[in-house]
């Protein structure tokens, strides 16, 4: 945007705030801040805790810039990792200026949905209730389960949406243009995330190892860029090396002949380009880092608290 266009659109600003997305894991969290957004900065896979910190996108509507804030799911943890990213969705709530819980309304309520709005208890945020996946619901049992959640808490507003669709979704954008403070934007007019361009690329690739591989490798891998070179010729060499906990893991990202790791890469390549709007070189590495997930720094890589015991 030129210079003297965005000063206009920032005088023209009124309003600007956070908004945290909770919930347990594959409600559409994620999806739900894409369609929002209007373009992909959270990466969605059928796999359980796919997002695993806090990954802001910006959303503009009217003269209002809404920051949400895409969490990690809430569960009951059980290793340390667990730990780190419940941790880390509940620290997204804390400077919130609303929070939206959201169900799956196929599913109803869960034990972790019922331990979710029992921690919204005393919450400063203006709390917003969204039931995803309506698409899958007959209209009774939506009804019902709205019910029964604003008995259990004090929402200010129900929603019912499909995000994948975008069902309701502009009138949800439009409810949390109008509640965020008054103030002007943080962000540039043109801005859609905070995410640096490596832990973006990153995520994409991580994103297209758990499609191609979601019931294969287990939780514990990861992705990290480890170099980003703007060629000469306006291209980009991108390296990145995929971690995994076994080499029995690593043969299988490999696949035959290389032909899985392949896939994933031209996958990643293609996405990353698109994005970045120019040719990507993407070059993928899978190392063996046994006991990574208790590994403090690899924690501060991506952005987590170490959690202690």
């Amino acid at each position: 945007m030129p210079e003297a266009a965005q000063r206009d659109a920032s005088a023209a600003v009124s309003r600007c705030g956070f908004v945290a997305i909770i919930g347990a894991p594959n409600v559409g969290k994620s999806t739900l801040v894409n369609a929002l957004v209007g373009s992909k900065i959270s990466i969605v896979t059928p796999k359980v805790q796919t997002t695993r910190t806090l990954i802001r996108g910006i959303a503009i509507e009217g003269d209002a810039q809404v920051i949400l804030v895409d969490t990690p799911g809430i569960f009951a943890p059980r290793r340390r990792l667990d730990r780190a990213m419940v941790d880390s969705a509940w620290a997204g709530t804390r400077d919130a200026d609303l929070v939206l819980l959201v169900i799956d309304a196929n599913k109803g309520m869960q034990d972790d949905d019922e331990a979710i709005v029992a921690g919204l208890a005393g919450m400063r945020a203006v709390r917003v209730l969204v039931l995803n996946k309506i698409d899958l619901v007959a209209k009774p049992k939506l009804l019902d389960l709205a019910q029964a959640l604003n008995d259990r808490a004090a929402f200010a507003a129900t929603f019912m949406i499909s995000a994948r669709s975008a069902d309701g979704v502009a009138d949800l954008k439009s409810f949390l243009a109008a509640h965020v403070p008054a103030g002007p934007w943080l962000y540039p007019a043109d801005q859609i995330s905070d995410a640096p361009v490596r832990q973006f690329a990153a995520e994409v690739t991580r994103e297209k190892l758990y499609l191609r591989l979601h019931q294969e490798l287990p939780y514990q891998s990861a992705v990290e860029t480890d170099a980003w070179k703007e060629l000469k010729d306006g291209s980009v060499r991108v390296e990145q090396t995929i971690y995994v906990e076994r080499e029995s893991q690593r043969k299988i990202v490999l696949g035959r002949g290389g032909q899985t790791i392949k896939a994933i890469g031209a996958a990643a390549r293609s996405e990353i380009a698109a994005a970045v709007e120019r040719p990507v070189h993407l070059f993928l590495f899978v190392k063996v880092r046994e006991g990574w997930a208790d590994d403090p720094e690899r924690y501060r890589e991506m952005g987590l608290e170490f959690p202690k015991g």
